[in-house]
């Protein structure tokens, strides 16, 4: 089992930026499957970006070219930058992790959350 707690979050003009950070409270995070996840008012999650045990990292289409998701083991800290914000990427953040090897793209497969953090671009 691993806390996860997400921070970063705000209020941002269109355009503008943001970097997520979620940090981890296991010392050996990096065995973890890791990914960021959203949910806005009234919509389902959605991934955001997941990253495996084999250093492959996967971007929902709508943030290709404008997120980037990395990790820093040995703070235990995942981060998301995100660029080129729009309306539509207002939600609410999580990131997840799941004990690997195997690792997934979807949500229900992770069983350890964050509280979350409101992005919220205007």
């Amino acid at each position: 089992h691993v806390q996860l707690v997400e921070s970063g979050g705000g209020e941002v003009q269109a355009g503008g930026s943001l970097l997520l950070s979620c940090q981890g409270s296991d010392y050996t995070i990096r065995s973890y499957c890791m990914g960021w996840f959203r949910q806005a008012p009234g919509k389902e999650r959605e991934r955001v970006a997941t990253f495996r045990t084999d250093g492959v990292t996967r971007y929902d289409d709508s943030v290709k070219g404008r997120f980037t998701a990395s990790k820093d083991s040995a703070k235990k800290t995942l981060y998301l930058q995100m660029n080129t914000l729009k309306p539509e990427d207002t939600a609410m953040y999580y990131c997840a992790a799941e004990e690997g090897p195997i690792c997934s793209d979807y949500d229900w497969d992770y069983g350890n959350w964050g509280q979350g953090t409101q992005v919220t671009v205007s």
